[in-house]
């Protein structure tokens, strides 16, 4: 079957298998590998992208689901050449080991502070409870959400 979506800005259309998940569709038909793929069973969050907005687990969405809907994975949160504050937050504060995790925690990170710009530590928390680091004690991520929302992206100023 023919799908038709807009992936971090772009339109793209693909023949799939009416059964291939969302995420290897990102990763194997269009290259946009930022996006993990972790336990095919929703349990672990590495997969989280965006889809019209909303963070869901790619291993639960079939490509088919996302036909004509708007799609943003990790590798469309820098723009341009500037990172997300997340994406710099997570390097400042080390909020990442193996980085496995890491694009999926960033996603939901910079939902989080899209719709609540200066959360609790529990709010931070209780936001990236979903997704497993088996790496870290969650301190730094924390850290590393908690300094993106204190230092949100400056406005680009048109000349």
């Amino acid at each position: 079957m023919q799908v038709t979506m807009r992936v971090n800005g772009e339109e793209v259309s693909r023949d799939v298998e009416p059964r291939l998940l969302l995420v290897h569709f990102v990763r194997e038909r269009l290259g946009l590998t930022g996006t993990h793929w972790g336990c095919d069973t929703s349990n672990c969050g590495t997969c989280v992208l965006w889809m019209d907005g909303e963070p869901v687990k790619s291993c639960t969405v079939l490509a088919a689901m996302a036909d004509g809907r708007d799609i943003r994975t990790v590798e469309g949160l820098e723009k341009g050449t500037q990172l997300d504050p997340v994406q710099e937050g997570f390097m400042r504060e080390h909020g990442l080991q193996c980085g496995f995790c890491t694009p999926g925690m960033m996603m939901t990170a910079r939902w989080l502070l899209d719709h609540n710009p200066d959360p609790s530590e529990h709010e931070i928390r209780e936001a990236i409870s979903g997704q497993i680091c088996r790496c870290t004690g969650y301190e730094n991520i924390v850290r590393a959400i908690r300094w993106a929302a204190e230092h949100p992206a400056k406005e680009e100023v048109a000349s």
